[in-house]
């Protein structure tokens, strides 16, 4: 029997006598190592309490093997689907398998794994290579053929966005001799680690004079790029460009004051489609695509970013 044909037979099997579903989820966090993934988690809070659904909560702390435990402790309890945002893209057959064992559904939410898609229902979340791609293609417009050194701050090593980000902004600027990556390195999607890499990378480029831009895969490495770049006496946005990921409130501060100048939108409901897709399975066996995507979009300093920021201070960053 196909897992589809399983996970089908099991919705119309887990009915409560009184005809309604027990609908319980347990839900594995990264952790909060970002203001987006703050946001993430309050709003799959917020629509699992829309749904009326019990939300059962894990904050792995960045650590994979807290979050196996988690998945784990979900599948001993008896959920009725798990949803996970993975740590990193490797190392998930035994537990995903335990679940599928276990007749669980699972979703991964805004992260991808290297695992059969046969082990899990539905993956939701962004293009995170086309992310990377809109970033690059947004500098190589903004630079005008002129020449830029650009210094990554990569994501967790390992993990799916890191990968996919450094992808996408590879190819972009693959075709454009004038724009090349001189440094790259992890600063672990924290504030703090963007902050401390920046630093290294100022030091090492002539206190930053032969840096034209830096690109973050995550906004809240570019607000600790952008904090290093002005304590180094230079101005952020100015004398180095600075291009993102996520659309996190604080970046949209950044954008107005022009110490920012580019961020791609990464929204934090992945919850929302995960729930219309879980919904839908429980009611009636509906099988969903592998991959759910959501939107993306480029702001830039012309994209009224208070506004923007204004719209999103209240979700949990």
């Amino acid at each position: 029997m196909t897992l589809r044909t399983l996970l089908a037979s099991v919705a119309i099997v887990t009915l409560t006598a009184g005809g309604a579903f027990a609908q319980t989820v347990g839900f594995s966090q990264i952790g909060s190592e970002s203001g987006w993934r703050a946001a993430e988690t309050t709003v799959t809070r917020q629509q699992a309490e829309e749904r009326g659904y019990d939300l059962r909560f894990s904050d792995a702390q960045q650590r994979q093997e807290n979050q196996i435990a988690a998945l784990r402790s979900f599948i001993a309890q008896d959920v009725d689907a798990i949803l996970i945002a993975p740590v990193v893209a490797t190392g998930w057959d035994a537990v995903l398998r335990e679940a599928q064992e276990a007749e669980i559904p699972v979703v991964l939410l805004d992260r991808q794994v290297d695992s059969s898609d046969d082990l899990y229902l539905t993956a939701v979340g962004s293009d995170l290579v086309h992310e990377g791609a809109v970033a690059g293609e947004w500098l190589v417009t903004a630079v005008d053929g002129k020449e830029c050194r650009v210094v990554e701050l990569q994501g967790t090593t390992g993990s799916s966005p890191a990968i996919d980000r450094k992808t996408g902004f590879e190819q972009a600027i693959a075709s454009h001799s004038n724009v090349s990556i001189v440094r790259s390195q992890t600063g672990d999607f924290t504030r703090s680690g963007g902050k401390t890499v920046m630093e290294s990378f100022l030091q090492a480029e002539g206190g930053g004079a032969n840096i034209c831009a830096v690109y973050a895969h995550n906004d809240d490495m570019a607000l600790g790029a952008i904090q290093a770049i002005r304590e180094a006496g230079l101005k952020p946005g100015t004398d180095i460009l600075v291009v993102s990921i996520d659309g996190v409130p604080d970046i949209f501060l950044a954008l107005a004051a022009g110490e920012a100048n580019a961020t791609v939108e990464l929204t934090p409901n992945m919850a929302g489609p995960a729930f219309d897709a879980l919904k839908a399975f429980w009611d009636n066996g509906t099988v969903p695509p592998k991959f759910i995507q959501t939107e993306s979009r480029l702001y830039t300093q012309k994209d009224n970013p208070q506004a923007e920021y204004e719209g999103r201070k209240g979700l949990g960053y």
